[in-house]
């Protein structure tokens, strides 16, 4: 075990996971691949220039050629890792998605509910593609999202391609609810309609009455005992879109499962996606990748990371519950460092899922065992194999030599936060970053916030190209210049290695959607 876990570490810290990322490569597997490796579609680039950006060397900094291409003047910037793997893992996608309400008389959702439009400018500028295709009984929202891949790029690509149809398919199923704001989500949705006469105070009244029915007594009847529940939760609109991007992403990683069976996709990797709706912003993140609102020079953080340290105590309460998932060569339990065999006996500081503090045990054999979390910091993994806890993908990632599974402990569930972005004024230097951990190894929110509103006060707020522009700033910031020593960024600190992607979206334009 001792051997197998050395290598697995070894691997890593030389930057590439165990398997490293042949699945992107044609010999790397008899399956086709679903889709072919490439940039993103709203960076227009040819062949030869997608093959000119896997420069490992001179990391040329892609950026947008067209600022119609992407909605609200968004600005877009990447660029490739210093060598840690082939191809660039990071991908990104951004649309705009007219969902359309399902025909009537079906109780399935259309399996092409959306409307795809490369453009969506306040003044009516793109691809003259908004007339005739909205009616007042369609949903438009717009979308942004950025997906890191780990062991090979083939989880990211086919994420960027596929998880806003997933979650146009949820939002579908909602839509007619969340188009009648005055409308409180029914509890059970039967066969027929919504009916939308129906004043919000009757609408209650029913679904009470119905949720009530066959309870022990009726409420307000001084002959029978008092009922033991006598209101229904209350679902706001806001928590259905929560519920449509969570099964979105659970969707899309079965999805990914499924068709490894027919399909060349390599990998797994993280997901930061962006929904605006009705006036919101909704963050879904699952991983590390990172995304702050700017507002006035101040920093709003708007997504929280998911690492082995993060939810330490989710990991080791399945591993607890489950102990056959740790194949006899892990603990559960945390300790400072590893326990060794003359220390048996002993008492040491140990933590258990249940603790966010620390208290000392006496060492037993079963101590003795690898950790499940390893490492502290970027170094932490999980099962001594991978650094992130949420993402798409992995169904076969194993550790090392050995036949343990390591998805279980890995959730496709995000976290989603709300922005209202409609409740808030917002200039032209107002903006939400979103950033690959790339970005974040080595910059602050505060660092980048610092970065992009002075770049952005130096620039003709006038011109649609200052967001692209503030981009390229923010990546050659954090990539650094390339000295004696390596990448280097200010201060003489260590750059990143790493792939790094950024949106900078202007909120300004939201509020002209509104």
């Amino acid at each position: 075990m001792l051997t197998r876990v050395k290598s697995a570490v070894a691997n890593f810290m030389g930057g590439m996971m165990a398997g490293g990322s042949n699945g992107d490569h044609p010999g790397g597997s008899d399956l086709p691949l679903k889709f072919p490796y490439s940039r993103p579609e709203f960076l227009g680039l040819s062949p030869d220039e997608v093959e000119c950006s896997a420069d490992h060397i001179a990391r040329p900094i892609l950026i947008l050629k067209e600022t119609k291409r992407l909605p609200w003047s968004t600005g877009y910037a990447e660029v490739i890792n210093a060598g840690k793997s082939t191809l660039n893992e990071d991908q990104a996608c951004c649309e705009v998605l007219v969902v359309k309400r399902r025909p009537a008389g079906t109780s399935t959702p259309n399996r092409t509910p959306m409307t795809r439009r490369r453009s969506s400018l306040p003044n009516g500028e793109g691809l003259g593609l908004r007339e005739n295709l909205e009616s007042s009984e369609d949903l438009t929202f717009h979308y942004w999202a950025l997906f890191d891949g780990h062991a090979g790029s083939g989880a990211a690509v086919v994420a960027s391609r596929l998880l806003h149809h997933h979650i146009a398919l949820h939002l579908q199923e909602v839509m007619e609810i969340l188009c009648t704001p005055t409308l409180l989500p029914p509890t059970c949705l039967g066969e027929e309609p919504v009916n939308h006469h129906l004043t919000p105070t009757s609408q209650r009244a029913l679904t009470r009455a119905a949720s009530l029915r066959g309870a022990a007594g009726a409420p307000g009847s001084p002959s029978t005992p008092p009922t033991r529940f006598f209101t229904e939760k209350k679902i706001s609109h806001e928590s259905l879109v929560i519920g449509a991007i969570e099964n979105a992403f659970k969707d899309m990683d079965v999805q990914i499962e499924k068709e490894k069976a027919v399909y060349n996709i390599s990998g797994g990797c993280t997901a930061l996606v962006v929904v605006y709706l009705l006036g919101k912003l909704y963050v879904g993140n699952a991983g590390d990748s990172r995304a702050i609102v700017i507002r006035g020079g101040e920093v709003t953080p708007v997504s929280a990371e998911f690492t082995p340290e993060s939810e330490r105590q989710r990991l080791q309460f399945l591993a607890y519950m489950q102990p056959q998932l740790l194949g006899n060569e892990f603990t559960h339990l945390e300790f400072p460092r590893r326990v060794q065999r003359k220390e048996v006996g002993k008492r040491m500081l140990y933590r258990d899922f249940t603790m966010s503090g620390w208290a000392y045990k006496t060492i037993e054999d079963d101590d003795l065992k690898f950790p499940l979390i390893y490492g502290e910091g970027k170094k932490a993994r999980v099962l001594a194999t991978i650094g992130v806890t949420r993402g798409l993908g992995d169904h076969n990632l194993k550790v090392h030599d050995s036949n343990i599974y390591i998805k279980p402990f890995l959730s496709c569930c995000p976290e989603v936060k709300v922005y209202p972005l409609a409740q808030y004024e917002h200039g032209a230097d107002d903006v939400l970053v979103l950033g690959t951990d790339g970005l974040w190894d080595v910059l602050s929110n505060q660092e980048v916030a610092e970065a992009v509103t002075s770049f952005l006060a130096n620039c003709d707020p006038d011109d649609q190209h200052r967001y692209t522009m503030a981009a390229q700033d923010l990546v050659m910031r954090a990539r650094g210049v390339l000295k004696d020593r390596g990448w280097r960024i200010s201060n003489d600190r260590l750059g990143s290695g790493d792939d790094i992607s950024v949106y900078i979206i202007p909120l300004m334009y939201g509020n002209k959607q509104n």
